[in-house]
């Protein structure tokens, strides 16, 4: 069936599988190159040149320079440190999508608590914000315009060329998690006009732990602390670098700067085999935008089922019925809410996210399989 212990695993936008190169430049910098990379020994200086080159591999995959790089943990972090960190801003607006990250929504909310306002846009029911309303928005006090590059759930992606230019005329910032888009999409931070952007190396085949902050050079002068002590990445993110982490977010750029093309259009093959099989199913439907989405990710409404009792029965083939990065909950997913599902609609619907190590078998026995479940589950109509 699949490479990990029978399961199918097509849940790659909740984490994704460590790939073996990744682990195999990792491995030494937990037992053999251990130094502390800020010490000023020459075993320490050795393995700070590592970090450093790692570095320069994470900016080659974005367009980026190395001195507008932060690692931190994740993307959580990195969402938390860029718009926190501009909470001494005199401007105190900041616009955003109510179809964002909990990670972006969350801190929002924050900095709503702390004299902030915030607007959180609608989408429309492909899940595509209107440029208008967003033009509408932009006010001489707006601070940061925040949109997600490409969503998690739906994989819509977000016009962010058109969303910069915009939040630049009128003078904000453009922040754009781009967690789900990085290694999956050719992005150049310069050429797209993007000045703040999260991403973290677990969802393209690296380790969990570990991401980044880009900060353009004239924003990060602006962006206030959030982890005190040691002076670590430039005073910006303090604290020990997570050396085996850094090494492997920076072999999973380069491995994804490589093979992002071949990669995307077989993987892409795969997720249209598996959706237009699915769609042959009655009262199957279609989440968000089919042009303008990521080419691995579909998410799908089986109408009458419920997603819950279907993700069980499934047993060893991995979905989701929304976020992983959200607690547990029986409540429909807000991100298709705000497509305009109802409860029960959204509550029946399943994201499929495919990867790097799903394979056509799995596609074949998951088509099956769902097929079968869902007949088997479906309500009679009311």
């Amino acid at each position: 069936m699949s490479q990990n212990n029978q399961i199918i695993y097509l849940d790659n936008n909740a984490t994704t599988r460590l790939d073996d190169r990744v682990l195999e430049a990792m491995l030494p910098y937990f037992t053999q190159d251990y130094a502390n990379a800020s010490s000023s020994h020459l075993f320490g200086l050795a393995v700070n040149e590592a970090v450093e080159a790692a570095r320069e591999q994470v900016t080659d995959l974005i367009g980026a320079r190395p001195k507008e790089i932060t690692f931190t943990s994740g993307a959580t972090e990195a969402i938390n440190l860029a718009i926190k960190g501009l909470i001494n801003s005199h401007k105190k607006h900041i616009i955003t999508v109510a179809t964002e990250h909990k990670a972006v929504l969350d801190t929002c909310a924050y900095m709503e608590r702390n004299g902030f306002e915030v607007n959180y846009l609608p989408v429309n029911q492909y899940g595509l914000i209107d440029l208008h309303i967003l033009e509408t928005a932009i006010r001489p006090d707006t601070l940061l315009v925040c949109v997600m590059f490409a969503n998690n759930e739906t994989g819509v992606i977000q016009p962010v060329s058109e969303i910069s230019n915009l939040a630049h005329s009128k003078g904000a910032l453009f922040m754009t998690d781009a967690t789900q888009a990085v290694g999956k999409l050719p992005i150049d931070v310069q050429q797209l006009g993007i000045d703040l952007m999260p991403f973290s190396a677990h969802k393209f085949y690296g380790p969990k732990g570990i991401g980044a902050l880009y900060a353009s050079a004239k924003v990060r002068q602006l962006i206030e602390v959030q982890q005190h002590g040691g002076g670590h990445e430039r005073k910006l993110r303090n604290g020990t670098l997570n050396v085996p982490g850094i090494i492997g977010l920076g072999k999973t750029c380069k491995i994804a700067e490589d093979e992002m093309d071949t990669e995307s259009k077989h993987i892409e093959e795969m997720r249209n085999h598996l959706e237009n099989e699915l769609l042959k199913i009655n009262g199957t439907f279609i989440n968000g935008t089919t042009k303008h989405r990521l080419y691995n990710t579909i998410n799908l409404c089986f109408k009458g089922i419920n997603s819950e009792k279907l993700i069980l029965a499934l047993q060893n083939i991995a979905v989701s019925n929304g976020s992983a990065c959200s607690a547990v909950t029986t409540e429909p997913s807000y991100v298709l809410k705000a497509l305009g599902l109802t409860d029960a609609d959204a509550l029946a619907s399943i994201r499929f996210s495919l990867g790097r190590f799903t394979t056509t078998d799995d596609i074949k026995a998951t088509i099956a399989k769902i097929t079968e479940l869902v007949a088997n589950q479906r309500q009679p109509a009311h």
